[in-house]
């Protein structure tokens, strides 16, 4: 949605001192940033005529443009009220309050023309303000700017009786609103009432004749209504009685003649349902950044001496346009890589498709922002920028990726270069191994995401780099495996010679343990047959003894039953006797 613009009061928008026009950069600022149409509408009188008044009830106020009621001007320059259009939505109407023409301070009329004519190159309706009639003083001052046909004139003519296209003046010049106050006269003509139209109509209308008289009261005529296709007019009758005009603008409305109420009323309805948004030749429709232009455009023309026609206006203001539509572009372009764009982009077809979206938004908002762009130089430019954009976002990429793998290889690398300077690698067979590590790093590498396009390019120089350190590795590596080798074979000799005299001594180990051990065992030997003779011998003793003890024991026995028989007999032989002798038994 287009930006609304609330001001709420009129500020300076072209300085006036003495007599030297300036710029407030402020004003400029505000204009800037009305994004809507702008409806504009100026108004022009001689001093202490009542502009202001009727500016401020454009404006919906009864206080804004400064009123006074003393003979002295207080408007000076041109101020400026944006406000909100009550009519149409999404439209601005642009007050452009003018400085008093006419004022006896100045030297003379030349600030007054360069007042005027900005008022009508800047409006698409101008209020032309006099008093009490139209007469020839007011047309007179009017010719003074229209007769400036370089400045006015769309196209280089001295030929004011040319035809020409009404819509193209239409989109030239502002339409003319003519204000006649205190209006104290009867509206006839030749006895008949008229409108206010008409009578502007007949105060117009040239002369027929071909004297220098004629031709003198026809030209301001013949300029006006060649300029002005499209006008009318009001007449307001006095707003109240003499002793209240100094507080006009605090005087409520029922304190105001109604007639002059109602007039004001029917006026502003007009200006709001009939004032066109300003256009320029071509149909090109202002804003306010495009206004702003317009006012930069002429009043650095005027201050220059010159006096611009609306031509050069227009060019100038495509100028202004279209570069700053160029710019726009390219800061579309700026945001919107920017934001989607994060370095180092895996792939350039990736940046590329990024870089040609953006591109085709940014010539799109161009072409939206842009006009009277003829020859496409300012879409050209925008190529042309473009391009250079392009080949420097691929370059910045190009050193990213550089940049993001030279440090990536930095920390990848770094134990392994460390481990280097410690000569940890300074060994046999230690070249193979830096080797293996490299190879191990460089698939740690390649896993790392985002590394950009530059990623091989920039690994092949790292390592290009270190293959001096390399190269030191391997002969390192190969005067210490050849000295390991002499060191290898002297040692296999002396682990040889060692093992052999190992051996040798196991050998006589061996011997002596066996020798020990058939001493030990002809020693058990000697010692068992010698148990084993104890043993006879104890065996054979007690053999012996058994054998005695049983002839002992035989012997008893043999004794025994010899004494029993013995004695049986002896008994025996006791008892025959005793049978025979019994002395004996006595």
């Amino acid at each position: 949605m287009a930006l609304e613009i609330h001001m709420s009061d009129p500020m300076c928008l072209i300085e006036n001192f003495n007599e030297q026009l300036k710029v407030n950069q402020e004003a400029l600022e505000i204009l800037s940033a009305i994004t809507q149409p702008v409806v504009v509408v100026a108004i022009v009188g001689l001093y202490r005529t009542g502009k202001s008044y009727l500016m401020n009830k454009l404006a919906g106020k009864n206080k804004g443009f400064s009123v006074a009621s003393t003979v002295q001007s207080h408007t000076k320059g041109i101020w400026i009220w944006c406000v909100p259009h009550p009519n149409w939505p999404n439209h601005t109407l642009v007050l452009l309050d003018t400085e008093g023409l006419g004022d006896v301070e100045k030297a003379d009329n030349k600030n007054d023309i360069q007042i005027f004519a900005l008022a009508l190159l800047l409006s698409s309706t101008f209020v032309y303000n006099t008093v009490n009639k139209i007469d020839q003083g007011a047309i007179d001052l009017l010719h003074n700017v229209t007769e400036l046909t370089d400045l006015l004139k769309a196209r280089n003519s001295s030929d004011l009786d040319r035809v020409e296209d009404p819509a193209d003046s239409a989109s030239f010049f502002p339409d003319l609103v003519w204000t006649l106050r205190d209006f104290c006269l009867g509206l006839e003509i030749d006895g008949q009432l008229v409108t206010p139209e008409e009578y502007l109509e007949n105060s117009l209308k040239p002369k027929q004749g071909s004297d220098q008289r004629v031709q003198n009261f026809s030209l301001p005529r013949l300029c006006i209504q060649k300029f002005f296709p499209k006008k009318k007019c009001f007449i307001f009758d006095l707003p109240a009685h003499q002793k209240k005009l100094a507080q006009l603008e605090t005087l409520p409305d029922d304190e105001l003649e109604p007639e002059f109420v109602q007039q004001v009323t029917e006026f502003c309805s007009y200006i709001f349902s009939h004032s066109m948004t300003k256009t320029l030749p071509g149909g090109i429709v202002v804003n306010g950044s495009r206004l702003k232009n317009l006012v930069l455009t002429y009043v650095n023309a005027i201050s220059s001496g010159d006096l611009p026609c609306i031509e050069n206006a227009v060019l100038a203001l495509a100028q202004r346009e279209n570069s700053a539509a160029v710019q726009k572009a390219i800061a579309h372009y700026d945001q919107q890589m920017g934001q989607k764009v994060q370095l180092p982009m895996e792939t350039l077809q990736e940046l590329l498709d990024l870089h040609r979206a953006s591109e085709r938004e940014a010539i799109e908002v161009f072409m939206k922002n842009s006009f009277k762009d003829v020859d496409q130089s300012f879409q050209k430019e925008l190529e042309t920028l473009l391009d250079a954009k392009q080949n420097d976002i691929c370059k910045r990429n190009s050193e990213a990726s550089s940049d993001h793998c030279s440090a990536l290889l930095k920390d990848i690398f770094g134990p392994l270069e460390e481990a280097v300077k410690q000569g940890i690698y300074s060994k046999p067979g230690g070249h193979n191994l830096f080797i293996q590590k490299t190879e191990e790093l460089k698939a740690k590498y390649y896993q790392e995401p985002r590394k950009g396009i530059q990623a091989e390019e920039v690994l092949q120089k790292y390592l290009k780099s270190k293959e001096s350190v390399s190269h030191a590795i391997l002969q390192t590596d190969q005067a210490l495996t050849e000295e390991e080798k002499k060191k290898k074979e002297a040692q296999v000799k002396a682990e040889a010679a060692k093992a052999e005299a190992q051996r040798l001594a196991a050998i006589r180990r061996q011997n002596e343990q066996m020798m020990q051990e058939r001493e030990r065992l002809h020693q058990e030997q000697v010692r068992q047959m010698e148990i084993a003779k104890q043993n006879w011998l104890a065996e054979q003793q007690k053999m012996q003894e058994q054998q005695m003890q049983e002839q002992a024991a035989q012997l008893s026995t043999t004794f025994q039953a010899q004494s029993r028989s013995l004695l049986n007999e002896l008994q025996h032989a006791q008892r025959t006797v005793n049978n025979d002798d019994p002395c004996v038994l006595l």
